[in-house]
């Protein structure tokens, strides 16, 4: 039966959700004669994002990465000082921590959660450990407690990359919240869009304040906007990241959505979860582990094979019947720039390498339907017989 409906399909890994209502967001903003960021929308969707979020300040940036070279730029780091995060992860953050003069420290993540890794980041520190910036990989939470028991010890600064973790929560937290500093991602691949975009978030006043003087060119803008200085000029380091109106809009119908879309991200992953449990007891794949302290956003949806070769067969018999599956991160510690230019050798992290070379993962959008769902299973159960 399977055989006679796959070229019926073409089921690509991932498609954003938009409806017509962000339609009419975007047109507000054209009648609104101004198009260029910190205007009513972005405003209205950083109000969203603190109510949603219980987080104290908000401020939307161009992307992700900013977000984080924000975060980094706040460290005032100096040349020799490090900052840990886990090499399964994407080049933004290294890249953040080089650009503001600072060294990325790689761990290995924990082999259930794929987050970070609470022992290899403790023996990491040094007395040049400055931050470390765990990862909420696929919307699953890194252990939080653990971590900022380790960082209060060593006086370590806390920034989350929760790019993919936004309406995920820790123990009831949301992530992105709970450490010193965290950072959004909007991106097309994310669970909630604005095509290209992201958010710094902070509940301490001082790190919101510094952060809106980097966000705006280095100046204080914000002040003159609040009405708390008569004129802004330049008075530090900055650049410029902050979001448009258009992005905003878009951004503003996503936030609208976000339980419906929650909702129906669960219903896909628990069919996956379902579907493949039975090739999982025949230990032909390990499934996704969800802690008990986490609820997930349901970012992604991935099986572990047993090896490089078994992951890329697989891969490849899904590709030819339709199905737009991938892998996920090459590590950073092998990448070339860390070998040629960082000069990182004989690093040994065996989990990370062992994930990067079994993971594979499944399309995971609202709008894949549920006869491309059962399809998926269909196909992947007969791949493993």
């Amino acid at each position: 039966m399977t055989s006679k409906i796959k070229n019926k399909f073409n089921i690509p890994f991932n498609k954003p959700f938009v409806n017509k209502k962000a339609i009419e967001h975007i047109k507000k903003v054209f009648d609104s004669n101004k198009l260029s960021g910190d205007g009513a929308i972005c405003k209205e969707v950083e109000l969203q994002i603190q109510k949603l979020f219980d987080i104290r300040y908000t401020l939307l940036t161009t992307s992700c990465t900013h977000a984080l070279e924000i975060a980094m730029m706040i460290l005032k780091l100096k040349p020799g000082d490090e900052v840990i995060t886990p090499s399964f992860t994407f080049v933004s953050v290294a890249n953040a921590i080089l650009r503001a003069g600072g060294l990325p420290v790689f761990c290995d993540i924990d082999k259930n959660t794929l987050t970070i890794d609470i022992k290899d980041f403790e023996r990491k520190i040094t007395n040049r450990t400055k931050a470390v910036v765990p990862v909420h990989y696929g919307g699953i939470a890194a252990d939080m407690d653990e971590i900022l028991r380790i960082a209060n010890k060593h006086n370590i600064v806390v920034i989350e990359d929760a790019a993919q973790g936004v309406n995920a929560k820790y123990k009831g937290k949301y992530l992105g919240t709970i450490g010193h500093m965290g950072a959004y991602s909007f991106h097309d691949t994310k669970n909630y869009v604005s095509g290209e975009g992201g958010a710094f978030l902070t509940n301490n006043e001082k790190f919101a304040r510094q952060a809106e003087v980097i966000r705006e060119k280095g100046t204080n803008r914000s002040k003159f906007l609040r009405g708390e200085v008569d004129k802004y000029t330049w008075v530090n380091i900055g650049s410029s990241f902050v979001l448009s109106e258009v992005l905003a809009a878009v951004l503003k119908h996503q936030l609208e959505n976000i339980d419906p879309i929650q909702k129906r991200r669960k219903i896909i992953y628990n069919s996956y979860l379902n579907g493949l449990k039975e090739p999982e007891l025949r230990e032909k794949l390990r499934l996704p582990i969800i802690p008990e302290y986490c609820d997930s956003n349901y970012h992604i949806f991935y099986i572990l094979l047993h090896n490089e070769t078994e992951r890329n067969n697989v891969l490849n018999k899904l590709k030819k019947s339709g199905i737009g599956a991938t892998f996920h991160y090459i590590p950073l510690h092998s990448s070339p720039y860390a070998v040629k230019t960082l000069g990182i050798k004989n690093l040994k992290l065996p989990v990370t390498d062992k994930i990067s070379r079994t993971l594979l993962r499944l399309p995971m959008y609202p709008q894949l339907r549920n006869i491309e769902i059962n399809y998926i299973i269909d196909k992947l159960r007969e791949i493993f017989k």
